[in-house]
C-alpha cells in the first residue's frame, strides 16, 4: 500500500486525531491514502464512525505496541 501522508497524532486525546486527520484528508487528491497514528484507544471507534460520515473509505487499522495505525483513502 502506497501512503502519501503520515499524521502523527500519538499523545493526542480526542477529539484532536480526527481534526489533524480532516486537516491533512482535505490537503489529498482523490484516492490518495493517509495513515493516521494515535494512542488514544477511543480512536478506534472515532475513526470508523467518522469515516463513514465523511464517505471516505477506512483501508484497514492495526494496533502496534499502544499505537494504532489507520490507513484511511480519499474518496
Amino acid at each position: 500500500m502506497k501512503i502519501d501522508v503520515v499524521v502523527d497524532t500519538k499523545g493526542m486525546a480526542c477529539p484532536m486525531p480526527i481534526v489533524k486527520a480532516k486537516k491533512a484528508l482535505d490537503g489529498l487528491a482523490s484516492g490518495q491514502v493517509m495513515e493516521v497514528l494515535s494512542t488514544d484507544k477511543g480512536s478506534v471507534n472515532d475513526f470508523r464512525a467518522w469515516v463513514k460520515q465523511t464517505n471516505h473509505e477506512l483501508l484497514g487499522h492495526e494496533e502496534d505496541n499502544g499505537v494504532y495505525k489507520f490507513y484511511v483513502k480519499k474518496i
